[in-house]
């Protein structure tokens, strides 16, 4: 049983939320912001999940990581959200704000090279993008990928060698590897 499910098995007051949302917070809202594609919806989700844990710590029965636990509800809430029928009819705009500073040359390359490179990765069919951004942005083990994504931890580790497979593919396709 993992330890942290002890840690916050007794979470009864609001005050000891905070240390894991500082723990957690940032790969929940990343997470919630790669589902979505909107900054709005994510700070949305962010805090919906963060309550739910709150209201259900109970259910957390230690089986997977607080990590992975937390992530499941983010993909829950965000395939939730996603399916609203609010969003579906109506689109806000955000303001964008003249950019200020000047990068280096390196900086715009290795911006552009990780923003070709993201491209071809969100090209992929979603059942290979997830299992490769849990694994790769999060850090994931295939174990808890199979736990948050609720399949086998073979069909985990086949969906991730044919999601590299095809990355690898594209990115050649596209000449990403005569650029790099």
């Amino acid at each position: 049983m993992d330890e942290e499910y002890f840690k916050y098995a007794r979470l009864n007051e609001p005050r000891e939320l905070r240390p894991l949302m500082e723990k957690y917070g940032q790969d929940v809202w990343n997470y919630a912001y790669f589902l979505t594609k909107k900054h709005d919806a994510a700070d949305d989700i962010f805090q919906d999940v963060f309550f739910k844990a709150y209201r259900h710590m109970d259910t957390f029965r230690g089986e997977a990581s607080m990590k992975t636990w937390l992530l499941k509800i983010a993909r829950n809430t965000a395939y939730t959200y996603r399916k609203s029928a609010f969003l579906r009819k109506m689109v806000l705009f955000g303001q964008t704000g003249p950019n200020r500073t000047h990068p280096s040359a390196e900086d715009d390359f290795l911006r552009e090279y990780t923003d070709d490179l993201w491209a071809v990765v969100l090209k992929l069919p979603v059942k290979y993008r997830e299992v490769l951004v849990l694994h790769a942005r999060y850090d994931m083990a295939e174990a808890d990928i199979a736990a948050l994504l609720g399949l086998p931890p073979g069909t985990v580790k086949s969906r991730l060698h044919r999601a590299r497979a095809k990355v690898t593919a594209l990115w050649k396709e596209e000449g990403g590897y005569e650029r790099a």
